[in-house]
């Protein structure tokens, strides 16, 4: 089926962020799907109302109703990540955000698409405690997506996913590539024309790093940015502080 509305909610992935810059503007995944969605049918409007640092709870409270408010006949939501490393994580509360969301979507008759988490521990070996969080959180959604009816990307059984290809030096973002195969995933789930698994098909090897090399590449990545993401929130302060959607209203893809 072809869809003519489409919103997608969520947080600096679904934004886009490092799928170009600040400077000329962010692209993502959701942008790389509206393109393949306007492709195939010239009424085609879509809305980005993902914000950068969001955590599952104010994606929910700020961005469930305006989306509702657009009737959109496809919704994306993926949430939690941010929420993952924080103390007091607690993945049922956080996995009961998205299932209200997911709730409320599916209420009205549009096609929902979320997400499971890719395995962080190889990612980012030095966040490797999180990678109980990561499956207790994708059972919950998986649980949540059933219940509903919603389509779900699974991204955790997938070794490309944790390619370090696809994820920029932050290791919280995907790079262009990843983000393209975000996109595609998404595409295969809707079964949309010409979509295929080729998404979950590993790059070519890389040369296994020496043992000095890794221990030098994790020093300067917790220098560079574990660190001052713990003084952000030492802080109180998010990425997304005073920022706001990039795309709040349904429009066409280059308007």
């Amino acid at each position: 089926m072809g869809y003519l509305r489409y919103v997608a909610v969520g947080d600096s992935q679904t934004e886009g962020m490092n799928d170009g810059d600040e400077t000329i503007g962010y692209r993502g995944w959701a942008d790389r799907l509206a393109e393949s969605l306007a492709a195939a049918e010239p009424g085609f409007r879509y809305a980005n109302l993902a914000v950068r640092g969001r955590l599952a709870a104010r994606i929910r409270a700020e961005q469930t109703a305006p989306a509702l408010a657009l009737r959109p006949d496809l919704v994306t939501v993926m949430a939690g990540m941010n929420d993952m490393p924080r103390p007091g994580f607690d993945a049922a509360a956080v996995a009961a955000e998205v299932e209200a969301m997911l709730a409320a979507f599916r209420a009205t008759g549009a096609q929902v698409v979320t997400f499971t988490f890719p395995d962080v521990a190889r990612i980012a070996p030095l966040m490797r405690r999180l990678r109980p969080r990561v499956i207790d959180l994708n059972d919950r959604i998986r649980a949540a997506a059933h219940r509903h009816g919603a389509l779900l990307v699974d991204t955790f059984p997938h070794p490309v996913t944790t390619d370090p290809r696809l994820w920029s030096p932050d290791r919280l973002h995907a790079t262009p590539l990843g983000h393209a195969r975000i996109a595609a995933a998404v595409a295969h789930t809707l079964r949309l024309p010409g979509s295929d698994a080729s998404w979950t098909e590993p790059l070519s090897p890389l040369p296994p790093p020496g043992a000095w090399r890794r221990a030098r590449t994790e020093a300067v990545w917790a220098t560079t940015f574990l660190g001052p993401w713990a003084l952000r929130r030492l802080r109180g302060r998010s990425s997304g502080d005073g920022r706001t959607a990039k795309r709040p209203e349904l429009r066409p893809l280059r308007g």
